[in-house]
């Protein structure tokens, strides 16, 4: 059997209880397509938590913690000291899932502001990139974040600063992000069919400047779109951008899988980060 070429999922949130049931069998699957390391983001405090716990467990998982915009009503003033708390793991390798959604609204739009500025500040302080949602905020998203990047000192974490995860906006906007030295995150539907606008712009993006992931389990890829997402997709979006982009899929397999470790700081399991 030919050796798969190893692909990283930046997004997956594998505590979810959707995963209940199976998830060590999902994690098995991963690992058969070839899919290490997985990157599990928190969107609340307790999210955060389960995170960290299923990272330390298992040397293929890490974990970002943070408040994401459906949740920052849950904000608090001991969060920050929390989530600071959180990322003393060594499996912690960014601050997120944190930005802005003025689609659903789940959150004031000025709390949510608040609290997207504050977990700002904490990945400032702390030296950790960011992972960043927004739905229907492009510009106040990409504003606020370009005004903190410029704010960074000289040093490792203004030249990786974050990703865009889920990016699905004009190639404009992308370009922008670029410059501000932030990776953008491809999933799921870059295989839809009727997602023509990002399909269009995939080929114009820097290799070197994108992610594959999965957001499991939601926007599964095709053929599998409206099942449960997994891991194990994330071939499945490797391949599409293989045939967007005309460049081989272990091409497109090493160079995402570099952008993951240079921006999150792991080593594809060589690393000794889980030794607490």
């Amino acid at each position: 059997m030919t050796k798969l070429e190893r692909l990283a999922d930046t997004h997956c949130h594998l505590t979810l209880d959707q995963f209940d049931v199976d998830r060590a069998d999902v994690m098995a699957r991963a690992e058969e397509a070839g899919v290490s390391p997985i990157l599990i983001p928190g969107t609340d405090l307790t999210s955060s938590r389960q995170a960290v716990e299923l990272a330390e467990a298992s040397r293929s998982l890490f974990a970002a913690v943070g408040v994401h915009p459906h949740e920052a009503k849950t904000w608090t003033e001991t969060t920050p000291d929390d989530l600071a708390a959180l990322a003393r793991s060594p499996v912690v390798v960014a601050i997120g899932e944190i930005g802005l959604d003025f689609y659903r609204e789940l959150s004031p739009r000025s709390v949510q502001q608040h609290v997207f500025q504050s977990q700002l500040k904490l990945a400032a302080d702390l030296g950790l990139p960011v992972i960043v949602h927004q739905r229907d905020a492009e510009e106040e998203v990409l504003s606020t974040l370009i005004a903190w990047h410029e704010a960074l000192p000289d040093g490792l974490l203004r030249e990786r600063p974050g990703v865009l995860h889920g990016f699905s906006s004009s190639l404009p906007m992308a370009q922008r992000a670029v410059r501000a030295g932030f990776y953008l995150g491809l999933g799921g539907p870059v295989t839809f069919r009727n997602a023509r606008d990002l399909r269009q712009i995939v080929p114009s993006l820097p290799l070197d400047r994108i992610l594959t992931e999965t957001d499991a389990p939601f926007l599964a890829p095709h053929p599998h779109r409206g099942r449960r997402n997994e891991p194990a997709m994330t071939r499945l979006v490797a391949q599409e951008l293989s045939t967007l982009m005309e460049s081989p899929l272990d091409v497109i397999a090493q160079v995402t899988s570099n952008n993951a470790a240079s921006l999150f700081g792991w080593d594809h399991g060589t690393a000794n980060r889980h030794l607490l």
